[in-house]
């Protein structure tokens, strides 16, 4: 494969911005004018990192690069801060996260690289936050997208953080259960009742679009000793076979949140979506 690493000015980051992206290989049985002049166009992975990564972490910690050649797969791998892939515009001069993938990333990959922009074409992933953040564009944007992956991770319930004794303050009681990354974001969107109607609300969004018949392929998985996430995932499952959600969901047992299972899942992954 070839990789590409690029660095540019981002109108909706407020900064300087990395990507990596891999792009299959000329075959040797081809001649370069031949390959780079076809003007074919690949299938792609919108591939995110979790919390603390960056664009470099799938291709450091996993085999990605490998399966994307056996499936002449181009991947593309932002860098997303700890931002929960959301807006944060009172983050510096404003860090739009969210807005980043759709208006800025896509267009750029689409118009300078021979990836395509159709539907059944573009798959999306991530690993931990970066698998809230596949799920939130694959959902507010269904679409984008012909299958979307979360790799240990769910969608959360948000309805239950308007329990009583919530008040959005470091001194309500309920408060307590949450930590300082959620009150952060939930002040980012400037009060409960308007992160509860944000984009990152995918839990109540999925019946509508079920509805609608509208959703791409959704794929799930958790690793059975991942305390960080297994009850959010049972949870969720148990959601979704209410709903009747026609989702992949996945166990694999002795796992915790590791690249040693992202790395096995993120295949399991592209095979459940046919690649």
């Amino acid at each position: 494969m070839s990789l590409l690493r690029f660095n540019f000015q981002s109108d909706c980051l407020g900064n300087n911005t990395e990507i990596s992206v891999i792009l299959p290989d000329k075959p040797m049985t081809e001649k370069p004018a031949e390959f780079y002049g076809s003007g074919k166009k690949y299938k792609v992975l919108w591939l995110l990192h979790g919390t603390f990564g960056d664009h470099t972490d799938w291709l450091r910690k996993s085999n990605i690069e490998l399966y994307a050649s056996e499936k002449n797969l181009a991947v593309v791998m932002p860098s997303g801060l700890n931002s929960n892939y959301v807006n944060w515009p009172s983050f510096a001069t404003g860090y739009r996260a969210w807005d980043f993938l759709f208006d800025e990333l896509m267009p750029l990959i689409y118009g300078w690289l021979p990836v395509s922009d159709k539907r059944e074409d573009n798959f999306i992933a991530g690993l931990s936050m970066g698998g809230n953040g596949a799920m939130q564009y694959a959902i507010g944007h269904p679409e984008k997208f012909a299958g979307a992956a979360s790799l240990s991770n769910a969608p959360s319930d948000l309805s239950l953080m308007k329990a009583p004794g919530y008040d959005g303050s470091a001194e309500g009681e309920a408060m307590k259960l949450f930590n300082k990354r959620v009150q952060n974001v939930v002040d980012n969107f400037g009060g409960l009742e308007n992160y509860v109607n944000s984009v990152v609300n995918v839990w109540d969004k999925l019946p509508e679009l079920l509805k609608e018949g509208t959703l791409p392929k959704l794929y799930f998985c958790c690793g059975t000793e991942d305390k960080l996430i297994w009850d959010k995932y049972v949870k969720f499952k148990a959601y979704a076979e209410e709903i009747g959600l026609p989702a992949a969901f996945e166990e694999f047992e002795g796992y915790t949140h590791e690249w040693r299972f992202w790395d096995l899942t993120i295949q399991r992954a592209l095979d459940y979506f046919g690649l």
